[in-house]
C-alpha cells in the first residue's frame, strides 16, 4: 500500500480564483503593499540604528519586530505575486515545506516578541526606578534570542510532523503553502497534526495573549495613578500603539487557527491568512510611526539632517 502512494514532488498554488483582469489588479495592489511593507519597516530599522536616542530596550525589541515583519512577507508574498502572473506555475514540495517552515517561524517569533514588548512596557511604567536593572541589555538579548529560538523550534516540530505524512494527490493547494492547507492534501489521518496545531496555538497564541492582557491591565492601573497629565498622555501613547499591533495580530491569528473551521469557508480563510500574514507587517510601522512621539521626532531629525546636507 505504501508503494502505491507516490510522493508528490510539486504543488500548484491556486491562490485567488478570479478573472485575468482582477489578477492583474491584485498583482499591482499587492506589489504596492509589498513595497510599502519593506519601505516602512526599513525606515523603522534605519531610524532605530542611526538615532542614539532610540537605543533603548523598547526600540531594540521594535527593531526585531521590524525584521520579523520583513522576513515574513519575503517568505510568502513573492511566490504569491508569481502565482498571480502565472497561476499554473508549480512550487516544489521542498519549496513548499520551506515556505511553511519560514512563515511559521516568523509568525511564532512575532507572537513571543509582542509578549516581551508588553513586559518591557510593564516594567518601564510600573517599576521605572528598577527598569535599567531588570531590563539590562543582557536580559534583552536573552529574551530576543529565546523568542527566535522557540519560534523556529515550534515551526520545525510542525514541519517534521507534516513530512511524516504521505502525499499522493491531489496536488493543488487552494491557498498558499500554509500548514492547514497543506494538511488537507495528505493521504492519511491528520488528527494528530490537528491536535498539535491546536496545542501549539494555545501555547503560542492564547498563552501569550493572556500574558499581554495581564501586563496591560497592570499598566492601565499604574497609568491611572499617574498625577501628571503629560506623563499619563505619554504612557497611553506608547502603550496604545503596542495594543493596536497586538489586537490586529492575535485577533486574526486566533480566528484563523483556533476558531472552528465551519465558522468561515475556505475563501474567507484565504482572506484571513492574507490579513494575518500581509497587512499586519504593513501597518505595524505605520502604527508605531504615527502614534509614537519619539519615532516621529527621530524621523524629523533624520529628514532635517538630510535637507541640511543638501
Amino acid at each position: 500500500m505504501g508503494e502505491n502512494q507516490t510522493m508528490v514532488t510539486q504543488f500548484i498554488l491556486l491562490g485567488f480564483l478570479v478573472g485575468r483582469r482582477i489578477q492583474m489588479l491584485l498583482f499591482g495592489l499587492f506589489s504596492l503593499f509589498y513595497i510599502l511593507t519593506l519601505l516602512g519597516n526599513g525606515v523603522i530599522l534605519g531610524l532605530l540604528s542611526l538615532d542614539s536616542r532610540l537605543h533603548s530596550p523598547m526600540y531594540f525589541f521594535l527593531s526585531h519586530l521590524a525584521i520579523v515583519d520583513i522576513a515574513c512577507v519575503c517568505s510568502t508574498v513573492p511566490q504569491m505575486l508569481v502565482n498571480l502572473l502565472n497561476p499554473a506555475k508549480p512550487i516544489s514540495f521542498t519549496g513548499c515545506m520551506t515556505q511553511t517552515f519560514l512563515f511559521l517561524s516568523f509568525a511564532h517569533t512575532e507572537c513571543l516578541l509582542l509578549v516581551v514588548m508588553s513586559y518591557d512596557r510593564y516594567v518601564a511604567i510600573c517599576h521605572p526606578l528598577r527598569y535599567s536593572v531588570i531590563m539590562s541589555w543582557r536580559v534583552c538579548i536573552v529574551l530576543a534570542v529565546t523568542s527566535w529560538a522557540c519560534g523556529s523550534l515550534l515551526a520545525l516540530v510542525h514541519v517534521v510532523l507534516i513530512l511524516r505524512l504521505p502525499f499522493c494527490g491531489p496536488h493543488e493547494i487552494n491557498h498558499f503553502c500554509e500548514i492547514l492547507s497543506v494538511l488537507k492534501l495528505a493521504c492519511a489521518d491528520t488528527q494528530f497534526n490537528q491536535v498539535i496545531i491546536f496545542s501549539g496555538g494555545m501555547f503560542i497564541l492564547v498563552g501569550p495573549l493572556c500574558l499581554v492582557l495581564v501586563s496591560y491591565s497592570r499598566i492601565l492601573l499604574a497609568i491611572l495613578r499617574i498625577q501628571a497629565g503629560e506623563g499619563r498622555r505619554k504612557a497611553f501613547s506608547t502603550c496604545s500603539s503596542h495594543l493596536c499591533v497586538v489586537g490586529f495580530f492575535f485577533g486574526s491569528a486566533i480566528v484563523m487557527y483556533m476558531a472552528p473551521k465551519s465558522c468561515h469557508p475556505e475563501e474567507q480563510q484565504k482572506v484571513l491568512f492574507l490579513f494575518y500574514s500581509f497587512f499586519n507587517p504593513m501597518v505595524n510601522p505605520l502604527i508605531y510611526s504615527l502614534r509614537n512621539v519619539e519615532v516621529q521626532g527621530a524621523l524629523r531629525r533624520a529628514l532635517c539632517k538630510e535637507c541640511h546636507s543638501h
